[in-house]
């Protein structure tokens, strides 16, 4: 099959939305244990840090998920990689659904957040394979699955956890995520073939050699860059429910301040995407870290219930591409024939960086009484990223090149 053909075809926008499905529908592991989370606190009659655990355990499995599943899509294609990862949440959801403890149902969602990460970064990686030109957009639709799923299946599954418990919402999805994505993923078993593997990966060697940087390094530095832009995208995201329940607004209030955040980061996603096929992906990341600084420096005077709809609707305009571009630096740079593990690591240290935002931006609340100081820690640390983000295009900058992935 000739290049032109394999890129940014017909066929390449058909399994972009098949893909995108896949992503809507698989990335449920993350959502489903927030919905189930106070039905599980009373049941068991545990504490309300010991009904988190099962929602801990699930992104720390999402977070290895996306590196070890990443690695296996290099080698098995993405078909077969998400065939597994979905028997594996079913079985997961499965014994969730007979789980006689906490700690057992924290140990299983550690295995639905492995099988659930296939319906990410992986995911991402593989539809990056076949566009050129519009992979920008691409990616962006893709990785926008996840905001889908997440403003979709907390709704979805409410009504039947108010009806019959917790525990039918866990066999439900066991169903769902085996009857659905098994099917959806074997339309995805054509391969790009190698010619056009190698002409992809030819373009990344340029740029690495103008960048100077091994993948080993970059892929590190990266990771660097990840963990710091969302340890700061974690405060708002993790607490902002937490927030206007301090200030008297209400849980209801601040889970619709979150709803309106991720449907901005989906319009964020799709926006950068299309910037991203005309700047290149380190440009891309770098506008989007900086809106996010100056995003979080609005949370700071913003007190009143109408200036944090406002600010949150601008915090989630502004992070929403972020990490998408990873993925599009990853196949900037890197051989395309790793991107799956590269991608993959990346990811899992953007997830590490969720979850030692969310757990620090707590810690210094209760240090201190407020958020103010937990805002100000975020803000320190996406500077990091936006330092690390100058460093790799002023090494790779020259006169005269250009920085899009179109080539």
């Amino acid at each position: 099959m000739s290049e032109h053909l394999v890129f940014d075809s017909r066929y390449s926008w058909a399994r972009l939305a098949v893909t995108l499905a896949i992503a809507t529908i698989g990335n449920v592991g993350m959502w489903s244990v927030i919905v189930i989370m106070p039905a599980v606190q009373a049941e068991f009659g545990v504490s309300r840090a010991d009904s988190s655990l099962p929602y801990t355990l699930t992104m720390l499995g999402f977070g290895l998920g996306n590196l070890l599943i990443g690695r296996a899509v290099d080698r098995f294609g993405i078909s077969t990689a998400l065939i597994g990862a979905s028997l594996l949440s079913g079985i997961g959801y499965l014994a969730a659904a007979v789980s006689p403890s906490i700690l057992i149902l924290s140990v299983v969602h550690f295995v639905i957040g492995l099988g659930s990460a296939a319906s990410f970064g992986p995911l991402i990686a593989d539809i990056s394979h076949w566009f050129q030109r519009r992979r920008g957009i691409a990616v962006a639709v893709a990785a926008s699955g996840n905001y889908l799923s997440g403003a979709i299946w907390p709704m979805a599954l409410a009504g039947v956890m108010s009806d019959s418990g917790w525990r039918a919402v866990c066999l439900a999805l066991a169903v769902i995520v085996t009857v659905l994505l098994i099917p959806l993923a074997l339309l995805l078993r054509r391969r790009v073939p190698e010619l056009s593997m190698a002409a992809a990966s030819n373009f990344s060697l340029a740029n690495r050699a103008a960048c100077g940087l091994s993948p080993r390094a970059l892929a590190w530095l990266l990771a660097l860059a990840g963990l710091g832009c969302c340890v700061a995208m974690s405060m708002p995201q993790v607490h902002i429910v937490a927030l206007c329940v301090d200030r008297g607004f209400g849980p209801a209030v601040g889970a619709e301040m979150l709803s309106l955040m991720l449907l901005g980061g989906v319009v964020s996603r799709l926006i950068s995407g299309l910037i991203a096929d005309r700047l290149g992906g380190v440009l891309t990341l770098l506008i989007g870290s900086v809106l996010q600084m100056l995003a979080l420096f609005l949370y700071l005077p913003a007190g009143g219930l109408a200036s944090l709809y406002v600010v949150s609707l601008v915090f989630g305009l502004a992070q929403g591409g972020i990490v998408p571009a990873y993925a599009l630096i990853v196949r900037e740079y890197m051989p395309a024939h790793e991107a799956g593990a590269r991608v993959g690591f990346v990811i899992m240290a953007t997830i590490l960086g969720m979850a030692l935002g969310g757990w620090m931006s707590g810690w210094i609340h209760d240090i201190t009484g407020s958020y103010q100081l937990a805002f100000l820690n975020g803000i320190v640390w996406n500077a990091l990223n936006i330092a690390i983000m100058l460093f790799i295009l002023t090494r790779t900058l020259r006169p005269g090149r250009n920085l899009s992935t179109a080539a």
